[in-house]
């Protein structure tokens, strides 16, 4: 049975991207519940169809029909701009109450009283569309429109029923605009977490790159040049430094395999014996722990990539002759006595950063100075 494989950088980026396909729109059912409510249009169109006048019965059928499908193209518009935050002009939303109030009004004749229902489905598709403080003098002005015909229409009687389905109505789509108007924000947010997720895999993945050629080309053009100098007078010894070169080589593939991978780690021990092997090729004297049992499985992994940062830099900057690695259980130091920091200390060059973050990650501290006696030291601590 086959053990599983933690994700691989490209997978993570791939179920990123998945989760930025998911952030794009869906095509929803609000229509339905729009197209729901136009079932209260049935008391003005069974008036209609009872009423004795063919040409107003005529008129007023028609004025149904395309009321509801004004009502219905408005809203799937209006929808629609909403989801992609674009809004319509504001002549153009008021057509469309203007629309529907005369298709209403069409409706008076044959309906009667009834037709004032076509005011709930105004001020719906007003505060929809309108914005806020317009949709709100909309619905108090078509609130004081329908009590004052029924408190001055002779034989229509004022019970409260239309202007309560007003005003309800109007807050009911209000509370439909503003959680349409907060999943369309929640969607962006989601999408701006992925694409900073995304940022912070390549970031990760970049400085993973960094430090694994950084260290291992370092070596290799240290023993390179070894081998260039060996190759007169000591050709044995060239030649075994350039099976060391063609052995850190394979190995630095090897690496970038398994980063690419994703589930590649250091190990502690190992990154000492390539630090010794490194510099002993740069004709550095080194002084270096050959135990490890102090330091706890936690640190290890940090302090590995310490040692690696600390030792590529004494080969490639220093013109040290000298350095040292102390390990502690919370501490970890690698000293030189070379050229020292540079001017105004501080970290620079992108190994010394992403050791910077990798300590930030872990709750470590990162120590870059003079080390005593002169000369430099990196050191990262774990804990106060």
């Amino acid at each position: 049975m086959s053990t599983p494989q933690p994700p691989s950088p490209l997978d993570r980026f791939e179920a990123i991207g998945d989760g930025l396909d998911n952030v794009r729109r869906r095509p929803g059912f609000g229509w339905l519940l729009a197209g729901v409510w136009l079932f209260f249009l049935n008391k003005p169109f069974e008036n209609i169809l009872k009423h004795d006048n063919m040409a107003e019965r005529v008129l007023g059928l028609a004025a149904v029909v395309l009321f509801v499908i004004a009502y219905m193209g408005f809203f799937w518009y209006a929808r629609a701009r909403n989801m992609a935050r674009v809004r319509a002009p504001l002549g153009v939303q008021i057509g469309f109450v203007v629309v529907l109030l005369g298709l209403g009004a069409l409706m008076l004749p044959a309906a009667g009283e009834s037709a004032l229902t076509t005011l709930v489905f105004v001020e719906a598709m007003g505060m929809m569309i309108l914005p806020l403080r317009f949709g709100v003098a909309l619905g108090v002005g078509l609130l004081a429109l329908a009590e004052l015909v029924l408190r001055t229409v002779p034989g229509w009687k004022d019970d409260g029923s239309y202007s309560l389905a007003i005003v309800l109505g109007g807050l009911a789509v209000f509370a439909m605009r503003r959680a349409m108007l907060r999943s369309v924000e929640l969607a962006v947010a989601r999408k701006e977490f992925a694409e900073l997720a995304v940022q912070e895999e390549r970031g990760r993945f970049a400085r993973d790159l960094h430090d694994i050629l950084g260290h291992s080309l370092t070596v290799i053009t240290v023993k390179a040049e070894l081998a260039g100098r060996l190759i007169e007078g000591h050709p044995e010894r060239a030649a075994a430094e350039v099976a060391d070169v063609e052995r850190l080589a394979r190995a630095a593939l090897a690496d970038v395999r398994a980063a690419v991978a994703g589930y590649r780690e250091l190990s502690l021990a190992g990154e000492l014996v390539s630090a010794r092997s490194a510099l002993q090729a740069a004709e550095i004297k080194a002084e270096l722990p050959t135990v490890t049992d102090e330091v706890p499985e936690a640190n290890r992994e940090l302090f590995a990539w310490v040692v690696r940062e600390g030792v590529t830099n004494v080969v490639r900057h220093s013109g040290a002759k000298r350095c040292t690695i102390k390990l502690a259980a919370q501490q970890v130091e690698v000293l030189d006595d070379g050229s020292g920091p540079a001017p105004g200390g501080g970290v620079s060059g992108h190994g010394l950063v992403g050791l910077r973050e990798r300590a930030d990650e872990a709750g470590a501290s990162l120590q870059i100075g003079t080390a005593p006696g002169g000369g430099f030291r990196l050191a990262v601590r774990v804990g106060s």
